[in-house]
């Protein structure tokens, strides 16, 4: 259960990010950017 509470806190923490970036294309890319590779590091490690 902490693996999905570790997930939800970094979602919520990225559409604050997203909010707070008041419309800058760049850092909206740059966040989007960082979460997509969050996400597929995520993806490549193997459940233990």
């Amino acid at each position: 259960m902490r693996d999905k509470d570790q997930e939800t806190s970094e979602g919520l923490n990225q559409i604050f990010e997203i909010i707070n970036a008041k419309g800058d294309v760049g850092e909206i890319n740059e966040i989007l950017k960082n979460g997509s590779a969050d996400d597929e590091q995520e993806n490549s490690v193997p459940n233990s």
